[in-house]
């Protein structure tokens, strides 16, 4: 493995806050909670670019997709999901899953509101305790609707 994709599973947490995978792609919690359930869809091998992505990898992201959307609509009820590709600061493919909501939501003892509602998400948020990142993980795993 790369420095690039070293450098991306630690500034993404990706091994502590993986949700779920399929052979291509990982789906992990974000450690920035810009809204609850706020996630990354990463590929799994190094790569910098889209268009370098093989004709597997995109047929394994049509199947790791719906199972993203499904688990988090039946757990947390959002009104419209968001996918942003920006790869400014980190280079590795990668898409920032973020649940977008109308209305304010109650979990783990914390009121999470989406700022950005209806217009663009924000990205940045407060920072939260490690133990919330990892029960807002198992609590999505425990709730994985899975084809």
């Amino acid at each position: 493995m790369g420095r690039l994709m070293d450098d991306f599973r630690m500034k993404f947490k990706t091994s502590e806050l993986t949700i779920y995978e399929t052979d291509k792609w990982i789906w992990s919690l974000r450690p920035v909670q810009a809204t609850l359930g706020a996630s990354i869809l990463s590929l799994k091998r190094e790569c910098s670019t889209l268009g370098e992505l093989t004709p597997e990898e995109f047929t394994d992201m049509a199947n790791i997709v719906p199972v993203i959307e499904k688990t988090l609509k039946d757990l947390l009820g959002y009104n419209i999901m968001n996918y942003l590709m920006l790869m400014m600061l980190d280079k590795q493919v990668h898409y920032h899953v973020i649940p977008r909501y109308g209305q304010d939501i109650e979990f783990a003892g914390k009121k999470w509101q989406d700022v950005g509602w209806p217009g663009i998400p924000t990205l940045v948020a407060d920072d939260i305790e490690i133990d919330i990142l990892n029960q807002i993980t198992c609590t999505i795993r425990k709730h994985l609707v899975v084809n």
